[in-house]
């Protein structure tokens, strides 16, 4: 339990930090340093699979899909900002909107269908103890989707990257 505390004291201060910074490439290590420590939570608390999902999704791609995003931008003036931002409530402003229909619509589905009848047709869940059989026996469809993920991210840096040489 002490053990425990620790890490979440660590990972409060290491989520403060990426807030309260003023530097984007320090606030994305501190990001990636918040999603290490929530792994290794995750494993303390008995849940490997999301462990390792975290470990090489969140810690790993969104971090070099940030600290590459960063390195490509150049800092911008007060009046470039204040256009930029005049643009972007021009083009989102009826995104609240649409969040809170399509929330009310979700929320409407939930109370009138009846899913007793999805849930009962579902399979019992895997009851396995060892990751290893578990990733490499009957989690292969998400082990695939996640190289998947790994690569589009992957791909997408490389594009990034080419864009910037073009010019």
């Amino acid at each position: 339990m002490t053990i425990n505390l620790m890490l979440l004291t660590a990972m409060i201060i290491a989520a403060l930090w990426t807030v309260m910074g003023r530097s984007l490439l320090k606030a994305s290590i501190g990001l990636a340093l918040t999603s290490a420590i929530i792994t290794i939570l995750m494993f303390r608390l008995d849940s490997p699979l999301a462990a390792v999902f975290e470990l090489s999704v969140c810690t790993g791609l969104i971090t070099a899909v940030f600290v590459s995003t960063i390195s490509l931008t150049k800092p911008l003036t007060f009046p470039e900002i204040k256009k930029l931002s005049k643009d972007r409530n021009k083009r989102f402003r009826y995104l609240p909107m649409i969040i809170i229909l399509v929330g009310m619509a979700l929320a409407y589905i939930n109370l009138k269908m009846d899913f007793s009848a999805v849930r009962e047709a579902l399979p019992e869940g895997a009851h396995e103890t060892d990751v290893r059989n578990v990733l490499w026996n009957t989690r292969q469809l998400d082990i695939f989707g996640q190289i998947i993920m790994i690569l589009t991210g992957t791909f997408g840096v490389i594009i990034l990257f080419k864009g910037t040489r073009k010019r």
